[in-house]
């Protein structure tokens, strides 16, 4: 199951106050646990939305909006993609994480969709199309 595993922003965060060194070390160290049991495939953390942009999309109409944005704990700071067994598992990981920012702060987790999710809209020639595009992402 893969799950992307999402650090909430904080008004720190956003501020683009950077974690300490010790915050540092123990997310590598956290990180390297992840890599080490084959359940991280990628992760970052992310500039504030400052330095963001937002594309609204209405019909035809497409509409650029400047960051920063409102609404600190809707916001998302880094993020990991995870493959674990179940959602039961990302857990027990996220319980072990050290807490991300210097204050009170939130991970949250979501798994992706499969393709079975997609039932009878997922045809062949979508599936054979979305293959092809997977084949050139891992052929990077």
């Amino acid at each position: 199951m893969r799950v992307m595993v999402l650090v909430k922003a904080t008004k720190d965060s956003e501020a683009g106050i950077m974690p300490s060194t010790e915050l540092l070390e123990a997310m590598g160290k956290f990180n390297e646990e992840l890599v080490n049991a084959g359940i991280m495939r990628a992760g970052d953390g992310l500039k504030p939305s400052s330095q963001g942009k937002r594309v609204a999309f209405d019909g035809p109409n497409r509409t650029v909006i400047d960051g920063p944005f409102a609404q600190t704990n809707e916001l998302v700071a880094g993020y990991w993609l995870w493959e674990v067994k179940d959602m039961a598992e990302a857990v027990e990981w996220v319980k072990r994480c050290p807490n991300p920012m210097p204050g009170p702060s939130e991970i949250e987790i979501r798994p992706f969709y499969e393709m079975a999710d997609f039932g009878e809209a997922m045809t062949r020639e979508v599936s054979e199309l979305l293959d092809r595009t997977s084949e050139k992402l891992t052929s990077r």
